[in-house]
C-alpha cells in the first residue's frame, strides 16, 4: 500500500516547482518517457520523474555494491584509496553544482550519476576487458560497462526507468573526451533500443553517442572530471606516482585544483547555451592530464600486470564453470543459488523468466555483479586446489 500527498499539498509543491526558474535548455520532467504506463510510476509532485528514477537505482540490490568494486586499484587494502562508490558520489557532486549553476534539471542529472557505473565489473577496467573478451569470444558480442549498467535497470531489474536516465547512463563513457556535447534528441526508446544493439555489435558505435541531454552531457563531463585528479592522489598514496610527477597544465596540478578549474570553466563557456562546453587551454589541459594519466598509472605494470596476469586465467575458469554448472542445470551451483534466486526475488514482471535469458547472459551478468572480495570468495569456493596466488596489498 503506497499512501499519497492530500491534494492541498500536492498543489502546494507542485507551484513551489513551477516557481523553479530552470534554463529553457533544461529537460522538463513532463517529457520524460517510460517505456510501460504503469500507474505505480505516475509521477506527482512529492516524487517527480527522476526523483522516482532516482529512488529506483539507489535501492537496486546491486547499488549497495559500488562499496566494494575497484576504481582503479585492485587488491589493495587501503581505506583511503577510492572505491567505485565514492566515484559515484563524485560524479553526483560535481555535475550537480554544475547543473545548478547552469540552471538544469537537477535531479536528472543525480540520477544518471547515481546510476552510470551500476553495471561496472569487479577489478575495475581490467576486469572489464577480461570479461568483454570472453563474452565476445562466446556470442559474438561486447561487454562495456555503460551498456551493462543498462541492463541492469532495464533488464535484470526492469524498473521502468526514463529513457532520459537511461540514456544519461548509455552515454556517459568518461573515456571519450570532447570539448562541446551538443545533445542529440532520441525519439524514444525503439530508437535506444537499436543503439543498445548496435554498441554491442558493430564496432566503434558506442563511441559516436552523444548524450540526449544537456544533463546527461554534464554528467558524462563529471565523470572525467571526478576521477582525472582523484586517481592521482590515490597513486601517490600507494607510492605509485607522485602527483609532482605530472606536466602542470591550465586546468591544475592537483584534484581540487583540478576539480574546481574544469568546473568553474564548463560553467563560463555553458551559462545560457545550447551546449556544454571547455575553452581550448582547458580542453587541452584535461586531454594532457588523460593522456598521462594512461602512461603513468593505468598502464604502470605495477597497476596493470599484478592484476591482469592473476585475474584473466581465474575470470575465465570461473566464467566455464558457471557456464557449465548451468548447461547442466545443476540447481546447487552458486548461479542458481546466488544469482538466479537473488534476482528473481524481486518482484517486477518480466517479459520473459530471468532463467530463459541466455546462458553466456546470464553468466555475465553474474560475474559483472560481483565486488572483488565476493568474486575472489567464490573463486576460492568452487576451486579449492586452483594452484593461483590471489593476495591483497595489506596496510603494513
Amino acid at each position: 500500500m503506497y499512501e499519497k500527498l492530500s491534494k492541498l499539498a500536492n498543489e502546494m509543491l507542485r507551484e513551489k516547482s513551477l516557481r523553479k526558474d530552470l534554463s529553457p535548455f533544461a529537460f522538463k520532467d513532463e517529457n520524460a518517457i517510460r517505456r510501460k504506463t504503469d500507474t505505480h510510476d505516475f509521477d506527482d509532485s512529492l516524487r517527480p520523474p527522476f526523483v522516482r528514477d532516482a529512488d529506483k537505482i539507489i535501492n537496486c540490490p546491486f547499488f549497495s555494491r559500488y562499496a566494494d568494486k575497484t576504481q582503479v586499484f585492485s587488491l589493495v587494502k587501503n581505506d583511503d584509496v577510492s572505491r567505485r562508490s565514492l566515484h559515484v558520489q563524485l560524479v553526483s557532486r560535481i555535475a550537480r553544482t554544475i547543473g545548478n549553476a547552469l540552471s538544469l534539471n537537477q535531479e536528472l542529472i543525480e540520477a544518471i550519476a547515481l546510476g552510470h557505473d551500476i553495471g561496472h565489473t569487479p577489478f575495475g577496467h581490467a576486469g572489464e576487458r577480461v570479461l568483454d573478451e570472453i563474452y565476445e569470444e562466446r556470442t559474438g558480442k561486447r561487454f562495456f560497462h555503460n551498456v551493462h549498467s543498462v541492463r541492469v535497470l532495464d533488464k535484470i531489474f526492469p524498473y521502468n526507468i526514463t529513457l532520459q536516465t537511461l540514456h544519461g547512463i548509455l552515454s556517459h563513457n568518461g573515456e571519450m573526451p570532447k570539448d562541446k556535447f551538443s545533445p542529440e534528441k532520441i525519439t524514444g526508446f525503439d530508437e535506444f533500443d537499436k543503439q543498445i544493439n548496435r554498441c554491442r555489435t558493430e564496432k566503434g558505435f558506442m563511441q559516436k553517442i552523444t548524450p540526449a541531454t544537456l544533463e546527461g552531457a554534464v554528467v558524462r563531463l563529471s565523470d572525467i572530471i571526478a576521477y582525472l585528479g582523484k586517481d592521482r592522489q590515490d597513486a601517490a598514496k600507494l607510492n605509485v606516482v607522485q602527483e609532482s610527477d605530472f606536466t602542470p597544465t591550465v586546468i591544475g596540478d592537483f584534484n581540487a585544483e583540478m576539480i574546481n578549474n574544469l568546473t568553474v570553466n564548463a560553467i563560463e563557456n555553458s551559462l545560457n547555451k545550447p551546449f556544454i562546453m571547455l575553452d581550448k587551454d582547458h580542453f587541452e589541459g584535461l586531454k594532457t592530464a588523460m593522456h598521462e594519466n594512461y602512461a603513468l598509472i593505468y598502464n604502470n605494470p605495477q597497476v596493470k600486470d599484478s592484476v591482469d596476469k592473476i585475474l584473466a586465467p581465474v575470470m575465465r575458469k570461473l566464467y566455464f564453470k558457471l557456464l557449465e554448472d548451468l548447461q547442466k542445470g545443476d540447481l546447487s551451483s552458486p548461479v542458481y543459488t546466488a544469482h538466479i534466486d537473488y534476482i528473481n526475488r524481486s518482484r517486477y514482471k518480466r517479459d520473459i523468466p530471468y532463467e530463459e535469458n541466455p546462458k553466456d547472459d546470464i553468466v555475465a551478468d553474474f560475474i559483472a555483479s560481483m565486488t572483488d572480495d565476493y568474486f575472489i570468495a567464490l573463486f576460492n569456493a568452487l576451486f579449492t586446489h586452483h594452484g593461483y596466488k590471489i593476495e591483497y596489498k595489506d596496510y603494513f
